[in-house]
């Protein structure tokens, strides 16, 4: 399932419990306060991604840290494909400044890659391309499909026009090829169509 929220200046969510859940979240304008009840106490901002393994329960919250200005945030919430493991929190700045017009790979369900990892066969990319570039992306796993959710500007997956904020899900295919019709950035989410534990 994907939020994606707005909270106003110096608002939040207190407290709540979460168990067998994969919980990723993208701030994507302003900073994001974490606190967990595994000590963990953070600031997320756009350009890095937060992951945590919820697995035999957690406590978390999450505030604006900016009084005065909104924050925007997508969280994720993957069913993993483990039960009641040991929860987990992760961070890391996904550095896509610096590396446009490539699908940059941000989650796998590999520990050893640079990025984020959680307990499901599932990728995540950010693209943020100029108007004209193409690409294609090439699913990982057999059986998985393919969300497409678009940040900002325009974009065309396999002859589907996407404008910000559209979504759109393939599968069943191998494959899907892209065009930015705008300078674009969008979010591709690579998950199992069907979740085995």
């Amino acid at each position: 399932m994907l939020n994606d929220d707005t909270v106003d200046g110096g608002r939040g969510f207190g407290d709540h419990p979460h168990d067998n859940m994969e919980i990723v979240s993208i701030p994507l304008e302003g900073e994001l306060q974490h606190k967990d009840s595994m000590g963990n106490v953070a600031v997320i901002k756009a350009g890095e991604i937060q992951v945590m393994s919820a697995g035999t329960g957690i406590y978390h919250a999450e505030f604006n840290k900016n009084p005065n200005e909104p924050v925007k945030f997508l969280q994720i919430w993957i069913f993993p494909n483990k039960r009641d493991v040991t929860p987990r929190y992760d961070q890391i700045n996904m550095n896509i400044d610096d590396k446009p017009n490539i699908l940059n790979q941000i989650l796998s369900p590999d520990k050893d890659d640079e990025e984020v990892w959680i307990h499901q066969d599932a990728w995540f990319h950010i693209g943020r391309f100029d108007q004209g570039k193409q690409d294609t992306y090439n699913l990982k796993k057999e059986g998985n499909g393919i969300y497409f959710f678009v940040l900002k500007g325009k974009l065309n997956v396999e002859g589907q026009d996407l404008d910000t904020r559209d979504g759109y899900g393939l599968w069943d295919i191998a494959e899907a090829k892209i065009e930015a019709t705008s300078d674009a950035e969008f979010l591709i989410m690579e998950v199992p169509m069907e979740v085995r534990l």
